[in-house]
Protein backbone atom coordinates (compact mmCIF):
# COMPACT_ATOMS: atom_id res chain seq x y z
CA UNK A 1 0.00 0.00 0.00
CA UNK A 2 3.02 2.48 0.46
CA UNK A 3 6.36 2.43 -0.35
CA UNK A 4 9.73 3.79 1.41
CA UNK A 5 10.36 5.69 -1.57
CA UNK A 6 14.11 7.31 0.10
CA UNK A 7 15.86 6.91 3.45
CA UNK A 8 18.03 10.31 3.21
CA UNK A 9 20.63 10.81 5.37
CA UNK A 10 20.61 14.35 7.02
CA UNK A 11 22.84 16.79 8.77
CA UNK A 12 25.58 16.38 11.20
CA UNK A 13 24.64 13.31 13.03
CA UNK A 14 23.39 12.03 10.06
CA UNK A 15 20.22 11.12 11.26
CA UNK A 16 17.56 9.23 8.99
CA UNK A 17 14.68 11.30 7.34
CA UNK A 18 12.30 8.91 5.55
CA UNK A 19 9.72 9.56 2.76
CA UNK A 20 6.92 7.85 2.18
CA UNK A 21 4.60 8.20 -1.04
CA UNK A 22 1.79 6.80 -1.87
CA UNK A 23 1.68 5.49 -5.50
CA UNK A 24 -2.00 6.63 -6.37
CA UNK A 25 -2.55 9.84 -4.90
CA UNK A 26 1.29 10.99 -4.75
CA UNK A 27 0.73 12.16 -1.21
CA UNK A 28 3.81 11.52 1.31
CA UNK A 29 4.93 11.71 4.77
CA UNK A 30 7.64 12.72 5.73
CA UNK A 31 9.34 11.15 9.27
CA UNK A 32 12.33 13.60 10.57
CA UNK A 33 13.46 16.02 8.52
CA UNK A 34 16.89 16.76 11.06
CA UNK A 35 18.05 19.05 8.27
CA UNK A 36 19.03 19.37 4.44
CA UNK A 37 16.18 20.15 3.53
CA UNK A 38 17.10 20.86 0.11
CA UNK A 39 18.33 17.33 -0.07
CA UNK A 40 14.45 16.43 1.21
CA UNK A 41 13.03 18.67 -1.48
CA UNK A 42 15.08 17.37 -4.69
CA UNK A 43 13.73 13.69 -3.31
CA UNK A 44 10.24 14.74 -3.34
CA UNK A 45 10.27 17.00 -6.80
CA UNK A 46 11.79 13.21 -8.00
CA UNK A 47 9.17 11.32 -7.00
CA UNK A 48 7.01 14.35 -8.24
CA UNK A 49 5.43 13.84 -4.69
CA UNK A 50 3.28 16.29 -2.37
CA UNK A 51 4.23 16.39 1.09
CA UNK A 52 0.99 16.63 3.71
CA UNK A 53 2.51 15.86 6.84
CA UNK A 54 5.91 16.12 8.36
CA UNK A 55 6.19 14.09 11.84
CA UNK A 56 8.97 14.10 14.42
CA UNK A 57 9.72 11.20 16.27
CA UNK A 58 10.26 12.75 19.24
CA UNK A 59 11.69 17.21 19.37
CA UNK A 60 15.55 16.74 19.53
CA UNK A 61 16.60 19.34 16.90
CA UNK A 62 18.39 16.49 14.92
CA UNK A 63 15.32 15.68 13.94
CA UNK A 64 13.42 18.28 13.57
CA UNK A 65 15.86 21.39 11.96
CA UNK A 66 14.39 21.56 8.32
CA UNK A 67 10.88 21.38 9.93
CA UNK A 68 10.27 25.43 8.95
CA UNK A 69 11.94 24.98 5.66
CA UNK A 70 9.89 22.11 4.63
CA UNK A 71 6.56 23.32 6.09
CA UNK A 72 6.37 26.94 4.19
CA UNK A 73 7.98 25.40 1.40
CA UNK A 74 4.97 22.47 1.29
CA UNK A 75 1.86 23.58 3.40
CA UNK A 76 2.47 20.31 4.99
CA UNK A 77 1.12 20.09 8.83
CA UNK A 78 3.80 19.11 11.64
CA UNK A 79 2.99 16.70 13.77
CA UNK A 80 4.61 15.05 17.23
CA UNK A 81 4.42 13.48 20.30
CA UNK A 82 1.99 16.04 22.60
CA UNK A 83 5.02 15.70 25.44
CA UNK A 84 7.48 16.50 23.25
CA UNK A 85 5.70 19.72 21.68
CA UNK A 86 7.12 22.61 23.45
CA UNK A 87 10.85 21.53 21.97
CA UNK A 88 10.00 22.41 18.66
CA UNK A 89 10.05 25.89 19.85
CA UNK A 90 12.32 25.68 22.63
CA UNK A 91 14.86 23.14 21.56
CA UNK A 92 17.55 24.14 24.03
CA UNK A 93 15.10 22.95 26.82
CA UNK A 94 16.50 18.96 25.97
CA UNK A 95 19.86 19.18 25.71
CA UNK A 96 22.65 20.02 28.07
CA UNK A 97 23.53 23.72 28.45
CA UNK A 98 27.48 22.45 26.32
CA UNK A 99 25.39 21.90 23.25
CA UNK A 100 23.43 25.08 23.11
CA UNK A 101 25.58 26.51 20.30
CA UNK A 102 23.34 23.36 18.05
CA UNK A 103 20.37 24.74 18.07
CA UNK A 104 20.71 27.84 16.26
CA UNK A 105 18.41 28.23 13.71
CA UNK A 106 16.87 24.86 14.36
CA UNK A 107 13.66 26.99 16.11
CA UNK A 108 10.82 25.00 14.26
CA UNK A 109 7.31 26.31 14.00
CA UNK A 110 4.85 25.12 16.49
CA UNK A 111 2.94 21.65 16.10
CA UNK A 112 -0.18 21.54 14.56
CA UNK A 113 -1.37 18.17 14.99
CA UNK A 114 -0.18 16.73 18.73
CA UNK A 115 0.24 12.95 18.74
CA UNK A 116 -0.86 10.18 21.42
CA UNK A 117 -1.13 6.17 21.66
CA UNK A 118 -3.28 4.85 18.48
CA UNK A 119 -3.47 8.45 16.70
CA UNK A 120 -3.54 7.40 13.19
CA UNK A 121 -1.40 9.68 10.15
CA UNK A 122 -2.68 9.24 6.93
CA UNK A 123 -1.58 10.35 3.13
CA UNK A 124 -3.38 8.76 0.42
CA UNK A 125 -3.37 4.97 0.86
CA UNK A 126 -0.70 5.51 3.80
CA UNK A 127 -1.55 4.67 7.34
CA UNK A 128 0.68 5.25 10.27
CA UNK A 129 -0.77 4.06 13.50
CA UNK A 130 1.25 5.89 16.56
CA UNK A 131 2.83 4.23 19.58
CA UNK A 132 4.18 5.93 22.55
CA UNK A 133 7.48 4.96 23.26
CA UNK A 134 8.82 7.38 26.02
CA UNK A 135 12.48 6.98 27.73
CA UNK A 136 15.03 9.11 25.08
CA UNK A 137 12.57 11.91 25.45
CA UNK A 138 9.25 12.37 27.33
CA UNK A 139 6.96 12.18 24.32
CA UNK A 140 8.86 9.88 21.59
CA UNK A 141 6.52 7.84 19.35
CA UNK A 142 7.26 5.38 17.02
CA UNK A 143 5.26 4.78 13.94
CA UNK A 144 3.73 1.31 12.79
CA UNK A 145 2.73 0.86 9.17
CA UNK A 146 2.12 -2.22 7.46
CA UNK A 147 5.17 -4.65 8.95
CA UNK A 148 7.34 -1.65 9.11
CA UNK A 149 7.95 0.18 12.51
CA UNK A 150 9.94 3.82 12.41
CA UNK A 151 11.74 3.93 15.73
CA UNK A 152 13.33 6.83 15.79
CA UNK A 153 15.58 6.68 18.57
CA UNK A 154 14.25 4.59 21.13
CA UNK A 155 16.01 1.44 19.08
CA UNK A 156 18.66 0.61 17.27
CA UNK A 157 20.11 -2.00 15.16
CA UNK A 158 22.35 -4.93 16.94
CA UNK A 159 20.69 -4.48 20.65
CA UNK A 160 21.72 0.07 19.98
CA UNK A 161 18.82 2.03 22.33
CA UNK A 162 18.71 6.27 22.65
CA UNK A 163 20.47 7.97 24.33
CA UNK A 164 18.64 8.74 28.21
CA UNK A 165 21.00 10.95 29.73
CA UNK A 166 19.51 14.36 28.27
CA UNK A 167 17.21 16.39 30.04
CA UNK A 168 13.47 14.09 30.00
CA UNK A 169 15.23 11.17 29.44
CA UNK A 170 14.69 7.85 31.60
CA UNK A 171 16.58 4.44 31.04
CA UNK A 172 13.59 2.61 32.76
CA UNK A 173 11.13 3.95 31.09
CA UNK A 174 13.02 3.83 27.93
CA UNK A 175 13.88 -0.16 28.26
CA UNK A 176 10.07 -0.59 29.59
CA UNK A 177 8.83 1.22 25.82
CA UNK A 178 10.85 -1.29 24.44
CA UNK A 179 9.85 -4.41 26.04
CA UNK A 180 6.48 -3.82 26.37
CA UNK A 181 5.62 -1.93 23.11
CA UNK A 182 7.95 -2.75 20.14
CA UNK A 183 9.21 -5.97 21.09
CA UNK A 184 5.98 -7.59 21.25
CA UNK A 185 5.86 -6.96 17.17
CA UNK A 186 5.85 -9.89 15.06
CA UNK A 187 9.66 -11.22 14.15
CA UNK A 188 9.42 -9.79 10.54
CA UNK A 189 8.48 -6.21 11.06
CA UNK A 190 11.49 -4.26 9.71
CA UNK A 191 12.67 -1.30 12.14
CA UNK A 192 13.86 1.58 10.71
CA UNK A 193 15.94 3.35 13.28
CA UNK A 194 16.20 7.10 13.60
CA UNK A 195 20.33 6.55 13.03
CA UNK A 196 21.90 3.74 11.43
CA UNK A 197 20.91 0.94 9.35
CA UNK A 198 17.39 -1.04 9.51
CA UNK A 199 17.09 -4.29 11.09
CA UNK A 200 13.90 -6.03 12.51
CA UNK A 201 11.89 -6.68 15.64
CA UNK A 202 13.37 -10.73 15.41
CA UNK A 203 16.58 -9.86 15.34
CA UNK A 204 16.47 -6.97 18.24
CA UNK A 205 14.13 -8.96 20.50
CA UNK A 206 17.41 -11.69 20.29
CA UNK A 207 20.13 -9.46 21.46
CA UNK A 208 17.88 -8.08 23.81
CA UNK A 209 16.47 -11.19 25.53
CA UNK A 210 20.61 -12.50 25.83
Amino acid sequence: MFMILKTVCVGAFRTNCYILGCKTSKEAIIIDPGDDADLIQDQLRAAELLCKTIVNTHGHMDHTGANKTLAEATGAIIAIGKKDASFLENPADILPKALNYLVRGAQSPPADLLLSEGDMLYAGNIQLQVIDTPGHTPGSISLLGGNMVFSGDTIFASGGIGRTDFPGGCHEQLVESIKDKLLILPDETLVYPGHGPSTTIGRERAVFNR
